[in-house]
């Protein structure tokens, strides 16, 4: 992707980070253009893929969604495409929210989300240790979360 972005664009951008539900006319007057113009834009970023989508954030409490792990995993490497086949199994559960390929000492990291004890222990034990391509797991529950930013970390200008 090669768009060239300068400050108005931006600043646009960081706006919408902030407010994905911020109105075009309240828009455009935050970023000092007139509503057409500050459209064109917005839409100009969308269609060249700089912004991807929008999206409502839902409280995972709202949803009574309380227990929040992550999940190193090391994979057998001497499997013929083990990682694509891990990776068809891991994008059918829907507990996992989030699967990042890393280094280090893991292959993977995943995020993810459960009610309560009983059912995360439920998908660890009988959903997840089932894909066979899984050489080790390492569980971490968050006690606690002090920071989610939603906000690239950019000098917006």
């Amino acid at each position: 992707m090669s768009i060239k972005l300068d400050k108005t664009d931006l600043k646009i951008l960081h706006i919408l980070q902030q407010d994905g539900k911020i109105t075009n006319l309240e828009l455009s007057k935050q970023i000092g253009l007139s509503p057409a113009p500050t459209l064109e834009r917005v839409r100009k970023l969308e269609n060249s893929g700089v912004i991807n989508s929008y999206h409502a954030t839902v409280a995972s409490e709202a949803l009574d969604l309380k227990v929040k792990t992550f999940i190193s995993v090391t994979i057998f490497r001497h499997k013929k495409n083990s990682i694509e086949h891990f990776l068809e199994k891991i994008n059918n559960l829907d507990e996992v929210i989030e699967c990042h390929h890393v280094t280090g000492t893991s292959d993977f990291l995943l995020k993810v989300i459960t009610s309560d004890i009983p059912t995360f222990e439920h998908f660890l034990t009988k959903r997840l240790t089932n894909i066979e391509e899984i050489e080790r797991l390492q569980t971490m529950v968050v006690l606690s979360t002090s920071k989610n930013s939603k906000i690239l970390p950019f000098d917006y200008g």
